[in-house]
């Protein structure tokens, strides 16, 4: 069974604020979300922070790749202002001040695994250790505990390694004849997949073979129906303004007032 809520806004916020940010988190709380997907590199110097590509010139105002700053200097980027003028300013966040952030608000996190390439082990590693070390000073369990996913089968056997309590999911674009032993080789609960190459009978046999199953990157209302019919267990949104949250996720989490700058 599926333990988390059945919406989860990408990226932090979906397409209402910058992306992989705190301001991003707090949006998604402001649509009454208490669950998201966010990604993962690192920084030279091995520490995870959320960012999407390996580069920075999309979402921020540096250069350059991710893993040729040191987290110090990486936080001196804006990733704020290319998405919007009020939003000048906004950090680059460590992975841990979001796990801080996402705990204070009760937010459960999809924790994408993204190395650059040639750093698969590194990163999956550093992430693993990373929220597991957060989560046993913190007291976070079960169902709490987020879930890391990745395309890389390599990220997922270090993470595995690392912190083998945490659940792991398997990110694919197609699912294709192979996704049932890669998940038992990784030790994964769950298949993620972009919903527009999902069938339902392939939906079914996920099922069927007890894996959860979750779709990305799902912004109309009718298509999430029609994939929760087929017994898709969670859909990731980035028109959080379109679709409603998880309703007993909502009903359950109260929302609280923005964290303090998390020190690293």
């Amino acid at each position: 069974m599926w333990p988390y809520p059945n919406r989860i806004a990408h990226r932090g916020g979906g397409v209402l604020a910058p992306e992989n940010t705190i301001a991003a988190l707090n949006a998604a709380l402001g649509y009454g979300y208490h669950a998201a997907e966010v990604d993962a590199a690192l920084s030279r110097d091995e520490v995870p922070v959320l960012l999407h590509d390996a580069s920075l010139e999309r979402t921020t105002d540096g250069n350059g790749c991710v893993c040729d700053y040191s987290v110090d200097e990486l936080t001196w980027f804006d990733a704020g202002e290319r998405f919007a003028p009020e939003f000048l300013g906004e950090p680059i966040p460590t992975l841990e001040q979001a796990l801080r952030a996402c705990a204070h608000w009760g937010i459960w996190l999809n924790v994408e695994i993204k190395p650059v390439p040639g750093f698969e082990k590194q990163t999956g590693t550093a992430v693993a250790r990373t929220v597991a070390r957060f989560c046993a000073k913190n007291d976070i369990a079960g169902d709490r505990a987020p879930l890391l996913s990745s395309f890389s089968v390599v990220a997922l056997e270090a993470a595995r390694r690392a912190a083998p309590h945490l659940p792991r999911g398997y990110l694919v674009s197609r699912i294709g004849p192979k996704w049932r032993r890669t998940l038992e080789h990784c030790g994964c609960a769950s298949l993620h997949c972009e919903y527009h190459a999902l069938d339902e009978a392939t939906a079914h046999a996920v099922k069927d073979a007890g894996f959860n199953l979750l779709c990305y990157t799902v912004d109309d209302p009718v298509r999430v129906r029609t994939l929760e019919s087929w017994g898709v267990d969670a859909v990731v949104v980035d028109r959080i303004d379109l679709i409603p949250p998880d309703e007993a996720a909502r009903a359950n989490a109260a929302v609280r007032e923005p964290p303090v700058s998390a020190p690293l």
